[in-house]
């Protein structure tokens, strides 16, 4: 039996790490030398590697916080107290050194230290899984095309191709793609979810995410801005002409909501033992630590297994209308990024910074249904860590913004004012009052403090013609994911199994 074992170390207050193999090393060394005592083995420890560190606590005064945002009326001014009160709190937890808040932003959740939508925190050797949110790498993903047919029919053929609502894809009618296969699935935050993330490619889920179809023009000038910019590529596989555009919205579904929850927990224990009085919504994770690494990387490998999936409802959709992509546009918003000695980390911010050949980088901004999504290059303003808005965002909660509307006559006039001229789609039957714009805030205005405060330059606007989203299915708007049953799993085992054995034979 072993002098000293990992757990001691924990509870004796070492952080998990490399010197860990050293620590273990010496204590080996003491064992030879026939010390069998535990506290003293412990005290020779701390003159060999020191003391371990006393635990962090929350700073008295909150990190910096950069605002990107102009509130005008009393509803956007109540908005942006309440954000500034939530990120007042995040902003003092030990492992955090700045903060912004871009112009969509909204409180997220009621607890302490939840990071708003449109909030970005640059983090010190550290991830907090909470300010990426459950719906890891929530995500745009755009395509342009030439138009095949009219509107009607590419929205039949879309909705054919994706699928939204609670749940996953019935198992009948699974869609492969090769980031399945890939050696991922012994990572701890990944391990046991190969089915689950099969079950939920090309598959969008509810709330605001969305599959929207416009149209683009392309002129000589967005082409040159393109090209100076260091997009060459993506500006040559454009013409001078309109083109029609597939533009999603999604995150990682099932699979990433799971490696959330595996994250915080272990965030939840590591910071028991490195921090005092932390809130949950600011647990963090040592990224030098294994756990730490593991978590970037499974992360890592949900913004692969996203994109994937975007691809996957494109491609499903160009099929069905006898298409071609010419080009292809996507970043994530939800997410965490590794720049410099940082790990920034978004919920609701679009990265703007420049990408590692140096190229302003490129994001969709969404607003609304009825209005542009914008095509950016990022700005790359360190006074605000780089960031853009990733849309409209809210003055209200959902709920508030229903009880707006308290009869079937209101309902149904926000509703025809909302989408005028569009054929809009809502996939589970009724549509959704908090997805309407009446629910975002002024398009304009958020474009005009994009432009203000220096975020990012837009380059194209798409224009709506029709979106499809998951609508009102008469259940609560975040539903939690069903577990696969033991049936279902055999039955996933069984097709991946059989495709094999069909793919040897065409071998």
């Amino acid at each position: 039996m072993k002098l000293l074992n990992h757990e001691d170390l924990i509870a004796a207050g070492y952080e998990p790490g490399p010197r860990f193999k050293a620590m273990f090393e010496k204590l080996a060394e003491y064992e030879a030398r026939g010390i069998s005592d535990k506290k003293y083995a412990l005290k020779l420890l701390k003159r060999e590697f020191g003391a371990p560190e006393p635990k962090r606590g929350l700073r008295e005064k909150p990190a910096p916080l950069a605002e990107a945002i102009r509130p005008d009326t009393k509803e956007e001014k109540d908005n942006v107290a309440a954000v500034r009160r939530k990120m007042d709190e995040l902003l003092r937890v030990p492992v955090i050194a700045r903060g912004a808040v871009m112009p969509d932003a909204c409180p997220a959740g009621a607890g302490r230290a939840v990071i708003p939508v449109g909030g970005a925190i640059a983090v010190e050797n550290a991830i907090i899984p909470s300010a990426h949110s459950a719906d890891v790498c929530c995500s745009m993903f755009a395509t342009f095309y030439d138009e095949r047919s009219s509107v009607a029919k590419e929205l039949d053929a879309l909705t054919a191709a994706t699928r939204f609502g609670a749940g996953h894809r019935h198992l009948d009618d699974l869609v492969f793609d090769p980031v399945l296969d890939e050696p991922v699935w012994q990572n701890r935050f990944l391990s046991g979810m190969r089915d689950r993330a099969h079950a939920h490619l090309a598959d969008q889920g509810d709330g605001n995410h969305f599959a929207y179809l416009g149209e683009v023009e392309v002129t000589a000038e967005t082409r040159a801005v393109l090209r100076i910019a260091g997009h060459a590529g993506l500006a040559a596989a454009l013409e001078p002409k309109r083109y029609r555009a597939l533009v999603t919205h999604h995150g990682s579904r099932g699979l990433g909501a799971h490696v959330f929850k595996r994250g915080q927990a272990a965030a939840l224990k590591h910071t028991a033992r490195a921090g005092s009085r932390i809130p949950e919504a600011a647990a963090w994770l040592d990224a030098s630590s294994p756990e730490g690494i593991e978590y970037w990387d499974a992360l890592q490998y949900v913004a692969r297994w996203t994109k994937a999936n975007h691809r996957a409802i494109h491609r499903r959709f160009l099929e069905r209308i006898g298409g071609a992509a010419v080009a292809e546009v996507g970043n994530e918003h939800n997410f965490v990024w590794r720049r410099g000695d940082h790990f920034l980390h978004g919920k609701g911010a679009t990265p703007a910074w420049r990408d590692e050949q140096g190229r302003p980088q490129l994001g969709l901004i969404p607003l609304n249904m009825a209005e542009p999504v914008l095509l950016v290059l990022g700005a790359d303003n360190e006074d605000f860590l780089s960031f853009a808005p990733h849309g409209a965002g809210r003055n209200l909660s959902r709920t508030a913004l229903r009880r707006q509307f308290p009869d079937e006559a209101s309902r149904r006039h926000a509703i025809e004012r909302g989408t005028d001229g569009l054929d809009v789609r809502w996939f589970c039957g009724e549509p959704d009052l908090s997805e309407l714009p009446v629910a975002y805030k002024n398009a304009a205005a958020v474009k005009a403090q994009i432009h203000e405060f220096g975020l990012a330059e837009i380059v194209a606007e798409i224009r709506p013609l029709g979106c499809i989203m998951a609508g009102d299915a008469g259940q609560p708007w975040r539903n939690r994911e069903k577990e696969l049953t033991p049936k279902q799993k055999r039955q996933i085992e069984h097709r991946k199994e059989r495709r094999r054995m069909n793919q040897e034979l065409r071998e």
